[in-house]
Formats: structure tokens, C-alpha cells, sequence
């Protein structure tokens, strides 16, 4: 990409605590099979302490007022929306835009597998757990699922958008753990190994931020360099910090 396709700050965060983390940590703890919750993985809702988390990133935003999104491009599931709209009424947002649905930036869908926990899979759907041994996690893609590759033809879909509409602005983008993984396997241009062994260094925290900045040095023409990645201390200073287990499935990310 030329200097002008890209935003000029991208900040990456995972949505705050949802009821579907409590359920799975929960449903892990009793070793349960299933994930406890009666709703769509899309219509699961923050917890008390998500939206703690959520309002304690937008006020650390405001805290900087030159150093705030100008636009803010959300995840359509509930526990996304909410998370970014309660950064934006703590005063995250610059010149008060407003939240941004785009629908690529959903979760990454698990098919048959959702709401299953590791030992579900295991019991419930042994093919599938034989499967995604095989193939690993970047490649297996679950019946009535997706694989992390089809994440990632989603995502790069989505940086074209930020490359078209809103270049040179400061961006924020709210979506899942694998989004937030993803995002950085399509921007740094990594391979498989390199981002499955960052994903291997640790879970990526509710309302953590990513963080990139323009480089007009990168690449030899300008690009976004990494700043900070998982990073917990605007959430940390005002709300307790929350991790995705490795082990979960789904109504998780």
C-alpha cells in the first residue's frame, strides 16, 4: 500500500467481559461439556464487568483528547456494540462519532462446535476433535463453521475498506480475540507458525489494546508498525482484567 492508503493510528480491541466468558469458566470448572447459555453466540451480552472494563478504556481515552479514534468500526454481536458504545459515551471518541457495524468483523464462526467446551468436542464430536488435531487450528474448519484462514480472506476485505475510506484518519476497530489476531497476521504480513506461536505466549485480554502507528519508513514506502500489542493498562488503572482461556471454544472470543 502507498502512504496515503493507510490510518494514520489503528487501535485493535477485544470487546469487554461477556455472560458467555463467565458461562464457559463455569462450564470448565464443573467439566461440562456444553457451555451454559440459551441465546445466540451474536446476542450474548457484556457482563457487569465487561461494561466496567469498556467505560474504564473510554475514560483513558478522553484523558487524551488529541489521541482519540475518529472512527469506530464494530463487530455486529452484541458484547462488540455495547463495548464500543460505552467506550463512546465515556468520552473515547473524537468529535463524538459514532459506532460503525461492519459485519467482517464478526467472531470467528464455529459451526457444529459452538458452545462445546475442549472436552465436549472430545466426547461429543470425536472426528472433529481427530480433525482439528490434524490440521491445527489456522487450517480446520468445522462443518457449518469457519477455519482461521476464512477469518483472515474476511479481514483483509475489511483492511481495504480502512485503506479506502478512511485513510490518514485515527481508527479503532472492536471484534474478538481471533479478529485481533488475525488483523495482525494480515497487517505484519506473518505465516502460520509466527501468529499460531503468539497465540501460544498468552490469551488476549477483554478491552485490550492493539496499537499501530504509520511509519513513513516501513516497507520502504510507509506502513503501519506495531506499537503496543495486548496491552491492559488503560482497563487495569479502573476495572479488574479478564484473559480468554486457551482451552475455551465458543460464545467465547
Amino acid at each position: 500500500m502507498s502512504n496515503a492508503r493507510w490510518p494514520s493510528r489503528l487501535w485493535i480491541v477485544r470487546h469487554g467481559e461477556s455472560a458467555g466468558n463467565v458461562a464457559r469458566d463455569a462450564a470448565h470448572a464443573s467439566g461440562a461439556t456444553r457451555i451454559a447459555l440459551d441465546i445466540r453466540d451474536v446476542d450474548v451480552p457484556l457482563s457487569p464487568r465487561g461494561e466496567d472494563q469498556a467505560r474504564a478504556l473510554g475514560r483513558w481515552f478522553a484523558d487524551a483528547p488529541d489521541d482519540r479514534p475518529q472512527v469506530l468500526l464494530v463487530s455486529p454481536y452484541v458484547r462488540a456494540q455495547a463495548t464500543a458504545q460505552l467506550f463512546a459515551d465515556s468520552g473515547g471518541m473524537a468529535d463524538d462519532a459514532a459506532p460503525c457495524v461492519d459485519e467482517r468483523l464478526r467472531e470467528k464462526e464455529f459451526g457444529i462446535l459452538d458452545g462445546l467446551t475442549t472436552g465436549g468436542i472430545v466426547e461429543l464430536q470425536p472426528d472433529q476433535a481427530e480433525f482439528r488435531r490434524l490440521l491445527g487450528k489456522f487450517y480446520h474448519r468445522p462443518p457449518g463453521g469457519e477455519s482461521w484462514c476464512d477469518v483472515i480472506f474476511r479481514l483483509r476485505a475489511v483492511m481495504d475498506t480502512v485503506a479506502l475510506h478512511h485513510a490518514g484518519k485515527p481508527v479503532m476497530i472492536v471484534a474478538h480475540q481471533v479478529v485481533v489476531l488475525c488483523l495482525r497476521y494480515v497487517i505484519e504480513g506473518m505465516s502460520e507458525e509466527q501468529i499460531l506461536s503468539i497465540d501460544r505466549e498468552g490469551d488476549v485480554a477483554n478491552c485490550s489494546v492493539t496499537e499501530y502507528r504509520f511509519d513513513p519508513g516501513a516497507a520502504g514506502d510507509g506502513g503501519l508498525a506495531l506499537v503496543r500489542y495486548n496491552a491492559t493498562a488503560p482497563v487495569a488503572e479502573e476495572a479488574t482484567v479478564t484473559t480468554e482461556p486457551a482451552r475455551s471454544i465458543g460464545a467465547s472470543g
